[in-house]
């Protein structure tokens, strides 16, 4: 009989794990609440977070959650679908202190994890260290719906690597997975790609592990080089406001930009598919920047100055599917579509914005572009690619870019980890290339008196 017991017991509690297909992860999480989000199998009933405290044990659940935050936090939306993503929002707490929650699916364990809220550093004491990870091009292999031949997909275990990180948050710069061809012009394909992608097991340490914040770029947007002409963009918005549940996403319900701060450091999350002319369109019009062609878009550009004339932060970061400053780049580039690009350096150069970099991806490489501008201080654009899609290696007269900074050119799978410290006054950005096993293939770094307005 107690035999029988233990293995009803470790039924039922496997029986819960397998209703979890991925998560949890880590959303936004502030000084005052949460987010934890998770998805669940279409015979999942009831889904409920609970914190707790571990030194007094797991209490049994409230009639109602309570106001010291040892409560519960019940999920109202609809169940049942074939993909159930859920994003619970835990309010009322504190800043700097680590919290302990349990996931319950039909009142059965799931799974457990931990979160630390922000500091309230302002005004208070020095902008704290820390550092994060970034990358780009995730491509997960299924042979059944994948182009014939070599597999395109690498080495899944650099996401084991990053998860033993002791980083703030991720930071995803887009192909953060990669509809197919099967995939392009149905609802259920690509809400099929992002829940298949996102299930992976390899995964899921690294989404528990620390917050997560993404834009995108083509591959999860659409078709290749996709613009503002997809036809299913609309779904594909959804299904990323489903899988990435940032702080916000555009204006008006148009795109997915938005921004997020850490310490010190501003995030601006720009969405450069939702207004995206297409790229084959002419660049010039007589001999003129043609004002139709645009990546950002008006709506998109507004809101950027505003954002950055507002920001306060020593380091403002402008993150980018695409590459933006270097002029050999033989792919997409904000400098192919020149009145943006144009209005963006004119932009800068009248405002004195200090502080700021550019975080791209796409490229299947990595590098940092140094752009010169005359009169104030350069541009970098640091690009962070692939985290496991295939290795595009430089060509022609791209692979002696003398814009590239020396010594930063990495052809393998790599992902990024930037590192903010320094006392005020002299804060330094460092980035940090490293391979699947996160050993460091290159570096760079700068100081905030080098990006000086003049």
């Amino acid at each position: 009989m107690k035999r029988l017991l233990l293995f009803l017991l470790a039924f039922v509690g496997l029986s819960a794990q397998s209703q979890l297909v991925s998560g949890p992860m880590l959303g936004p999480v502030e000084l005052r609440d949460a987010v934890i989000w998770v998805e669940v199998g279409p015979r999942t009933k009831s889904v409920r977070l609970q914190l707790f405290d571990p030194t007094i044990g797991i209490p049994k659940p409230p009639a109602r959650v309570v106001h010291n935050n040892m409560g519960w936090i019940s999920y109202k939306g609809p169940l049942g679908n074939a993909s159930n993503p859920i994003a619970l929002r835990i309010p009322d707490l504190q800043p700097a202190k680590t919290y302990h929650y349990r996931i319950l699916l039909d009142g059965k364990e799931a799974a457990i994890g931990t979160f630390t809220t922000k500091d309230l550093w302002q005004w208070r004491k020095p902008a704290p260290d820390f550092s994060f990870l970034t990358g780009s091009c995730a491509y997960f292999n299924e042979p059944v719906y994948d182009r014939p031949g070599t597999p395109y997909g690498g080495d899944s275990s650099i996401f084991l690597a990053m998860a033993k990180e002791k980083a703030s948050f991720m930071l995803w710069l887009g192909d953060n997975w990669y509809y197919r061809e099967v995939d392009f012009f149905s609802a259920t394909g690509l809400r099929y790609r992002a829940r298949r992608d996102r299930a992976q097991p390899v995964l899921q340490p690294l989404l528990k592990a620390m917050p997560h914040y993404a834009i995108w770029d083509d591959h999860d947007f659409g078709p290749n080089d996709g613009d503002k002409s997809f036809v299913l963009k609309e779904e594909s918005r959804r299904i990323f406001l489903d899988y990435w549940p940032n702080h916000s996403a555009g204006e008006n319900e148009q795109g997915i930009y938005t921004k997020m701060s850490y310490g010190d450091v501003d995030i601006f999350m720009m969405d450069d598919r939702w207004f995206r002319s297409a790229n084959n369109m002419d660049e010039l019009v007589d001999g003129t920047p043609n004002a139709a062609k645009r990546m950002w878009g008006p709506q998109q550009m507004e809101w950027l100055k505003n954002a950055l004339v507002n920001s306060t932060a020593t380091f403002k970061i402008i993150a980018t599917g695409n590459q933006t400053l270097n002029p050999k780049a033989r792919a997409e580039c904000l400098q192919d579509y020149p009145i943006e690009f144009n209005e963006l350096m004119q932009f800068l150069a009248a405002e004195k914005i200090t502080g700021l970099l550019l975080f791209t991806g796409d490229r299947h490489h990595s590098e940092v572009i140094r752009y010169e501008r005359a009169g104030t201080y350069p541009l970098f654009d640091v690009t962070n690619s692939p985290l496991t899609s295939g290795i595009s290696r430089v060509s022609g007269d791209e692979k002696d870019n003398a814009a590239r900074v020396s010594g930063t050119l990495v052809e393998v799978q790599n992902y990024t980890r930037v590192t903010v410290a320094g006392p005020k006054g002299a804060r330094r950005l460092q980035t940090e290339f490293l391979d699947i096993s996160g050993k460091v293939l290159a570096t760079w770094s700068v100081s905030e008196t080098e990006l000086k307005a003049r």
